[in-house]
């Protein structure tokens, strides 16, 4: 495993080949320990590439906090939908707000729900439903970021605390939070001897059965911790819960004397297993968020002021408390680490993705494989469970575009997963597809993935123009506005899905 992995970090062949088969975590874990920490990121950066990981990098938004007033709740909310963040939904924070304002969390969370249409992650969810905590937990100042590092628990010893007499008077409404969710996160870090930091594993694994059963996406959230022993016991346990994203705490809970280098290399382990392709943190200092996006971080969950994910990324001991509005901050690290690349992931991009979902539909998506890949990787699955996705008017459905396919050579022009459903349904009906990208590797790993899937004669073409002479009919296989309208300028007769 280590020689494959280290000929990964430069060699694609090398890359493609590990991406294909199935890896034991203690083998990754050893083996990324050996490499220096610009080969971590290079290995990190190498499986963040189509169809090998997911490339998108976005931010998540915790826009929560106990003592908001209902109107900030839902004014958060409302920006965060307008800029295409998905919302990370703090259970305990929604049900004290509740209380409040005389309305049970899930009523809370159903106002959510009503007015925006981005994804809803939920957490701090437990075997009866919201988690209720004390308000000395609901309204910490941060201490452990603050002091940090480093710590096996919360430094004042008190969680974790729960006012489970609150929590069973709502458990009723247990499922319904879960119907309204887009994804659910859990924590296994009471396996990595945090059991004083989170709850106990058997209600991780409670409400990830609960995810399933609404076919939810399932994030587990583990911690750096002492870089070895308790990384491989948290990627593990995720895996055993059937996490689709694996989300690395560090900050306080990264205990190892080098903490960028730990962090990085955890961040690279999870690029290598993360079964939904999608790596994300909810903690990590200044220094670990840089690094880890240099090493292929999806995900950066922070937070509005109040809310307890504002503090705990992109920040340093000693700033990070309580109060901070970390989303600015975090989207100018991002800006920084990616310079001129329009990121982090916007709503336009949001809604071209939801469409690419939706067009395939949710029979085709993640998990599903088409030859050796998932159609897509955790977000697909997540879209689907939005009202972005609900509220989506195709231009198209996938049956119109296949029926309206005319002749034996059919041109896709983009070569991304959109192409491989379409190509798979006219698989049925051509003797040859053509498939034009504009990016080489693009092309070639989905002729290669394609050919040995379909019984159609899969061809790569030199460009778009000579792709299209060479049909009887194409089509623009990409709902990214500013991707389709290159297309067709070189193709101004090919098929639109938008």
């Amino acid at each position: 495993m280590y020689d494959l992995i280290k000929d990964a970090v430069h060699d694609d062949d090398a890359a493609i080949e590990l991406s294909k088969i199935d890896k034991d975590v203690v083998s990754v874990v050893d083996a990324i320990s050996e490499l220096s920490l610009e080969e971590t990121m290079k290995l990190g950066m190498q499986f963040k590439r189509f169809p090998l990981g997911c490339d998108l990098t976005e931010v998540v938004v915790g826009t929560c906090a106990s003592d908001l007033e209902l109107m900030d709740l839902l004014g958060n909310c409302r920006l965060a939908d307008m800029i295409g963040s998905p919302i990370h939904i703090c259970a305990y924070a929604f049900s004290d707000i509740g209380e409040k304002f005389g309305m049970t969390g899930l009523e809370v969370m159903r106002s959510v729900y009503d007015i925006v249409d981005v994804p809803l992650d939920l957490d701090h969810f437990g075997e009866n439903g919201a988690m209720r905590l004390p308000k000395n937990i609901s309204g910490c100042g941060g201490e452990c970021y603050n002091k940090g590092p480093a710590f096996i628990e919360c430094p004042r010893g008190r969680i974790h605390e729960r006012l489970i007499d609150k929590e069973l008077e709502q458990k009723s409404d247990k499922e319904g939070w879960v119907k309204l969710s887009s994804s659910v996160a859990v924590n296994v870090t009471s396996e990595q001897t945090g059991d004083g930091h989170a709850a106990p594993l058997s209600e991780a694994e409670d409400i990830a059965n609960l995810a399933k059963k609404y076919k939810k996406g399932l994030e587990s959230i583990m911690f750096v911790g002492d870089g070895y022993d308790e990384v491989i016991t948290g990627f593990e346990k995720s895996i055993e819960i059937g996490a689709d994203v694996i989300v690395v705490e560090g900050g306080p809970f990264n205990r190892c004397e080098n903490t960028t280098e730990s962090f990085a290399k955890t961040i690279a382990a999870a690029r290598l297993l993360s079964p939904g392709k999608v790596v994300a943190t909810n903690g990590a200092y200044e220094h670990e968020v840089r690094v880890g996006l240099r090493t292929g971080l999806n995900m950066v969950i922070t937070g509005f002021p109040k809310n307890h994910h504002g503090y705990m990324c992109g920040y340093e001991p000693g700033t990070a408390r309580r109060g901070k509005f970390g989303l600015p901050r975090i989207i100018q690290i991002i800006n920084e680490e990616f310079p001129n690349r329009g990121l982090p992931v916007q709503r336009q991009d949001l809604l071209a993705l939801a469409t690419a979902v939706k067009i395939a539909g949710p029979d085709y998506v993640y998990p599903r494989k088409i030859g050796q890949y998932y159609v897509g990787d955790a977000h697909w699955a997540t879209l689907i469970n939005s009202r972005m996705y609900e509220n989506i008017e195709l231009k198209h459905t996938l049956e119109d575009i296949v029926s309206q396919a005319q002749g034996n050579t059919i041109a896709l022009h983009g070569g991304r997963f959109s192409s491989w459903v379409i190509a798979n349904e006219l698989d049925k009906q051509v003797d040859e597809i053509i498939i034009s990208d504009t990016d080489p590797w693009v092309q070639n790993i989905t002729v290669n993935n394609l050919q040995d899937e379909l019984n159609a004669t899969i061809i790569p073409a030199k460009d778009d123009v000579t792709a299209a002479k060479e049909a009887d009919f194409s089509i623009a296989s990409s709902t990214m506005i500013s991707v389709k309208d290159s297309i067709l300028s070189k193709v101004p007769d090919a098929l639109k899905l938008v």
